[in-house]
C-alpha cells in the first residue's frame, strides 16, 4: 500500500513539473498580471462603469448593499440634522401649535426610516414634510433625484452583469484535444466545437493564434510571439451555420507553423495554440468571444473526432455528445513534409520522366540479297 501511493505521488510530481503555463485556460480566462503600472488607480475610477461591471459577484453586491444603506443613513442624519436645528425632537419640549418640519420624526431611528420611505417611494402617510422649512424641502428634492441616480446605476449593473455575452459563451464549449488527421487528402489539425444552446450565434467567426517564443535574427526573444492560424470549415469560416457540433480544421501545408512538427517532436515543441470564436448572440444582439486553448500535450497526432450527429428513424438529428471529444485513431503520415513529398513522388510517376541523355538514333537497314 505504501508502495502504491508512493508511486502515485512520484508520478503527480513529474506530471506537475511536464505541466506547462498556459496563456489562456481551457474554459477562456488569461493567466496574465500587469506590474510596476505607471498610471494610478484614479483611471479606474473614470471609467467607473467598466469597473463595476468587471468586479466579482462578491464586491458587486458589496457595492450594491453599501450605496442603498450609505444613502439611507446618510439622509437620516441629515433629516435629523434638520429637525434638531429646528428644533422638532421631543427633548425641546415643543409647543403644541409647533409645526415641525417632518412629521413624527422623534429620534435618529425614525429619520433613518423617514429617509428609506423617502428614497425608495413607499410613502406609508405616517411621517411626512410639511411647508415649514424650505431646507426640509430642498433635501426632499435633492434625496429624491439622487435616489433615482443610485437605483438607475446599480439596477443598470446588476442587470449589465446577469445579461453579459460573456455568460453566453457559457454555452459554446471545444474539444478538449485537438487531433491531426488527414483530410480530403491533406494533413489537417482538427478541432470540434459545440453550441449548447438551439439559438443561433450570427455572423460567427473562428480563428486562432499559434503563441511561441522566437529569436529574431537581431538576436531579439520575442516571449508570447503571436501567429495566425487561419480555421476553416467545409461551408466556410465565416457565417457559420451553427446549430450543430462543427469540425473547424487548419490546413497543415507549406506556410503553417506545424508544417516542420512530427509526430515525434510534437511534445518536444513549446507552443499553445489559443482558438477564437466571435458571434453575435440571436436573443440580445451583443457581441461574444469565446476562447480556448491547446498546448503540445492536447494535440494528438494520427486521430480523428468519433461520429457525434446521426438521423433517428423518425426523421430527426440527434447529437451524442458523448462522443463529443473521443477520438479514434487513423492511419496518418508522421510528418506534413512526407505527407507532401509522397505527393509529388505520385504525382511525377503519373507524368513520366524526361531523360535528357537520351538520343533517338536512325538505323539504316541494309538487305543482304542482292539481286
Amino acid at each position: 500500500m505504501f508502495s502504491y501511493l508512493r508511486e502515485r505521488f512520484t508520478s503527480h510530481l513529474r506530471e506537475r513539473s511536464r505541466r506547462r503555463a498556459r496563456l489562456v485556460s481551457k474554459d477562456g480566462r488569461c493567466n496574465i498580471e500587469f506590474g510596476n503600472v505607471e498610471q494610478s488607480r484614479f483611471v479606474f475610477l473614470i471609467d467607473i462603469w467598466t469597473t463595476i461591471l468587471d468586479l466579482r459577484w462578491r464586491y458587486k453586491m458589496t457595492i450594491f448593499i453599501s450605496a442603498f444603506l450609505g444613502s439611507w443613513f446618510l439622509f437620516g442624519l441629515l433629516w435629523y440634522v434638520v429637525a434638531y436645528i429646528h428644533k422638532d425632537l421631543p427633548e425641546f419640549n415643543p409647543s403644541i401649535n409647533h409645526t415641525p418640519c417632518v412629521e413624527n420624526i422623534n429620534g435618529l431611528t425614525s429619520a433613518f426610516l423617514f429617509s428609506l420611505e423617502t428614497q425608495v417611494t413607499i410613502g406609508y402617510g405616517f411621517r411626512c414634510v410639511t411647508e415649514q422649512c424650505a431646507t426640509a424641502i430642498f433635501l426632499l428634492i435633492f434625496q429624491s433625484i439622487l435616489g433615482v441616480i443610485i437605483n438607475s446605476f446599480m439596477c443598470g449593473a446588476i442587470l449589465a452583469k446577469i445579461s453579459r455575452s460573456k455568460n453566453r459563451a457559457k454555452t459554446i464549449t471545444f474539444s478538449k484535444n485537438a487531433v491531426i488527421s488527414k483530410r480530403g487528402g491533406k494533413l489537417c489539425l482538427l478541432i470540434r466545437v459545440a453550441n449548447l444552446r438551439k439559438s443561433l450565434l450570427i455572423g460567427s467567426h473562428i480563428y486562432g493564434k499559434l503563441l511561441k517564443t522566437t529569436i529574431t535574427p537581431e538576436g531579439e526573444t520575442i516571449i508570447l510571439d503571436q501567429v495566425n492560424i487561419d480555421f476553416v470549415v467545409d461551408a466556410g469560416n465565416e457565417n457559420l451555420f451553427f446549430i450543430s457540433p462543427l469540425t473547424i480544421y487548419h490546413i497543415i501545408d507549406k506556410n503553417s507553423p506545424f508544417f516542420h512538427m512530427a509526430a515525434e517532436t510534437l511534445l518536444q515543441q513549446d507552443f499553445e495554440l489559443v482558438v477564437f470564436l466571435d458571434g453575435t448572440v440571436e436573443a440580445t444582439s451583443a457581441t461574444c468571444q469565446v476562447r480556448t486553448s491547446y498546448i503540445p500535450e492536447e494535440v494528438l497526432w494520427g486521430y480523428r473526432f468519433a461520429p457525434i450527429v446521426s438521423k433517428t428513424k423518425e426523421g430527426k438529428y440527434r447529437v451524442d455528445f458523448q462522443n463529443f471529444s473521443k477520438t479514434l485513431a487513423v492511419e496518418t503520415p508522421h510528418c506534413a513534409f512526407c505527407l507532401y513529398n509522397e505527393k509529388e513522388t505520385k504525382a511525377k510517376e503519373k507524368k513520366g520522366y524526361d531523360n535528357p541523355g537520351f538520343v533517338l538514333s536512325e538505323v539504316n537497314e541494309t538487305s543482304d540479297t542482292k539481286m
